[in-house]
């Protein structure tokens, strides 16, 4: 595919990354992409990335890899990365706009979404090493996606101790104690970094509470040495803290796994329905009724003795916000108006039952 090189859309640590024009044009086929470059020379992470997608082509919770090429541009060489594009940001960005913590309803489906990336990054026998808010990324449609795998390895991948020495991988403030304390980057490390960025969207503050420019190796030490943890807020709920407590377990083999998280009461009861594909992405307004993800319609009221006002409602919206009511209001506005078509003709004089709109 041929394509050239358009705006500015970010940058990492090792490359840049832009929009990346079809060269003929777009057609109703043409993918959105952007493009990750560096130099030619210093390309390693780049191609790393590229082989590791390779194998995670087929995981809908992995960012896709649309091809990769060289180029030459004001005389340098750039090796390419085509990967497809996000137009909402990462969580991070999410989360700034919003401004304050997340519900633990969204926090709970970003995580389930999150787990079932993990879940196929381990099966396919590689470890992401650098799992972050910043490396999720949010689609049109509120779709997330686990991106940046220039960090990412075979798991079990040994080497010299040399190597080992020097290695440090990932971001300091998601870092596992076993990867702190022994260079050690497999699947148990990920799981760690999943709940400080799970426990970064409950609260709107880093798992370590640190000054911007605090000591970095302070904070490794912090993480590394004696006994201390994360500090997971008691105000979350019972099955949230447990949840997070799972994920920080000093001892990795005593961790829970991305399979074991899956089935906690904290994602194990969210259905894939709830808005895994259909999130209203976190900066966007709702543009019409339809969009509040907790509307109600009158007609869903009309069952025999149930109304606000009675005893059962309560239990009734709780169901309906769970998926057990015939009524979901997570439907597409078009399905809703199907529901509430009726052939009875409108009796339009009669106005006893009529509200006042303002």
């Amino acid at each position: 595919m041929e394509w050239v090189r358009g705006e500015p859309v970010g940058h990492g640590s090792f490359a840049t990354v832009n929009l990346a024009l079809p060269k003929d044009g777009y057609s109703q086929d043409s993918p959105v992409m952007v493009v990750k470059s560096c130099e030619s020379f210093n390309c390693s992470t780049l191609e790393n990335e590229k082989q590791v997608l390779d194998q995670l082509a087929k995981c809908p919770q992995i960012i896709q890899c649309l091809g990769d090429n060289h180029s030459f541009e004001n005389g340098t060489e750039y090796y390419n990365l085509l990967l497809e594009y996000a137009s909402s940001g990462t969580l991070s960005d999410q989360l700034k706009n919003r401004g304050g913590p997340l519900p633990e309803f969204d926090a709970q489906r970003y995580a389930k979404s999150m787990l079932k990336g993990l879940r196929d990054v381990h099966a396919k026998g590689f470890v992401h090493c650098d799992l972050k808010l910043q490396n999720i990324l949010v689609f049109d449609n509120g779709k997330i996606k686990i991106a940046d795998f220039g960090l990412a390895k075979k798991a079990e991948q040994k080497q010299s101790n040399e190597v080992k020495r020097a290695e440090l991988r990932g971001t300091p403030l998601y870092m596992s104690p076993e990867s702190v304390n022994h260079n050690e980057y497999e699947s148990p490390a990920d799981i760690w970094a999943f709940g400080c960025a799970v426990l970064e969207l409950v609260t709107a503050k880093p798992a370590w509470n640190c000054e911007p420019h605090a000591n970095i190796w302070k904070l490794l030490l912090r993480i590394g040495e004696g006994d201390e943890l994360p500090q997971v807020p008691k105000e979350l709920s019972d099955d949230c803290q447990d949840f997070l407590g799972k994920c920080f377990v000093k001892d990795p083999r005593k961790r829970w796994t991305a399979e074991m998280l899956l089935q906690h009461p904290f994602v194990a009861d969210i259905s894939d329905n709830d808005r895994d594909h259909d999130t209203v992405p976190l900066d966007e307004s709702p543009r019409s009724p339809f969009n509040f993800p907790d509307w109600v319609s009158l007609q869903s009221l009309d069952s025999p003795g149930l109304s606000p006002d009675s005893g059962n409602f309560f239990e009734w919206e709780l169901n309906s916000r769970h998926g057990s009511s015939a009524y979901s209001p997570l439907c597409s506005p078009a399905d809703r108006l199907r529901q509430l078509v009726t052939d009875d003709e409108p009796d339009w004089p009669f106005s006893e039952s009529w509200v006042t709109v303002r």
